[in-house]
């Protein structure tokens, strides 16, 4: 029998081939070896179960530590766009995320002009909603078209009573997993937050907790990471830790510098391992870094903040 990775050509359990025109079927979990039918699985399971759930760890391991891709960049000004949640604003009017240094600029340039487009968006130039019915119009448009972000932050509206909606978690828990089903990382992230403290009457569930934060963390969520690395540290795995900190700062997380840090200082990590991270954290924000940003930043008091300070 063939059973190595790639190249499996026979039933692990009866030894039936594909030759015979049989048709197999991979284990799901593993990946390791296939079967002509479900009898010869369950009969081949108290064998293939150790072997199978290492393999299993490690794939799941394998697509966790991968580094995610980063943000797109802002539709305006082609910037990337910055993980730091009041570095980006997302518009209902035309579903963009843009950074908040184009929001600013048009602001401003109105404010000078002394004109009423203070509030335009920067990319369709649709005027801002003056009031919370017109706003919850955009947004269930945007939910009508299956866009994960409108979705997310209705569910977000719903949690915290807001734009007019009456509080309902059970509501809001709803609307998440159906942005996490489009691969909404702040959906996931919300989720996970619910099981991990309780929020709405949830009943606290650890494992369900991580399960969804380790999602939102491959979808590029850098507060999930962060949650995984302490998770880590705290059971004493120390390299797991580290490995969650690093993509973390990668992708602008001041925090995980901060606890790559403290590592080193207590000896979990090595010098060069927080000189790799420092050289990511700056190498981040000469990714995101740009003037308009920094006056949006100034000019509004850390309202348009877009970066932490690693310090």
């Amino acid at each position: 029998m063939s059973n190595t990775s790639g190249n499996i050509t026979s039933c692990a359990n009866c030894g039936k081939g594909e030759e015979a025109g049989i048709k197999l079927k991979a284990c799901t979990a593993c990946k390791l070896v296939k079967y002509c039918g479900r009898d010869c699985q369950i009969a081949h399971r108290p064998q293939h179960k150790k072997e199978c759930k290492k393999r299993a760890a490690e794939l799941h391991d394998e697509k966790l530590f991968e580094q995610p891709p980063p943000m797109d960049d802002c539709s305006i000004c082609m910037v990337r766009l910055p993980s730091v949640e009041s570095g980006r604003v997302y518009m209902s009017c035309c579903g963009k995320i843009l950074c908040t240094g184009c929001i600013y600029a048009v602001q401003s340039r109105a404010f000078k002009a002394r004109k009423r487009e203070d509030n335009i968006c920067p990319f369709c130039r649709t005027p801002g909603a003056n009031s919370v019915e017109e706003k919850m119009k955009r947004l269930e448009k945007r939910i009508d078209l299956n866009d994960s972000n409108a979705i997310n932050n209705m569910g977000c509206h719903y949690a915290g009573g807001h734009l007019g909606v009456p509080r309902n978690f059970s509501k809001a828990l709803e609307l998440w997993y159906r942005a996490a089903e489009l691969g909404d990382a702040d959906a996931y992230y919300a989720i996970g937050n619910a099981y991990k403290f309780g929020d709405g009457g949830v009943e606290v569930n650890e494992k369900k907790a991580i399960h969804n934060w380790e999602l939102a963390a491959m979808g590029g969520h850098r507060l999930a990471r962060h949650n995984l690395g302490n998770f880590e540290g705290k059971a004493g795995n120390m390299d797991r830790a580290l490995k969650h900190f690093m993509i973390a700062v990668k992708d602008g997380d001041s925090k995980a510098l901060q606890g790559i840090k403290r590592m080193h200082e207590y000896g979990d990590a090595t010098k060069d391992d927080y000189t790799n991270a420092l050289q990511s954290y700056q190498s981040y924000l000469s990714e995101i870094k740009s003037n308009q940003r920094d006056e949006a930043a100034f000019d509004t008091n850390d309202l348009y903040k877009y970066y932490e300070s690693a310090l």
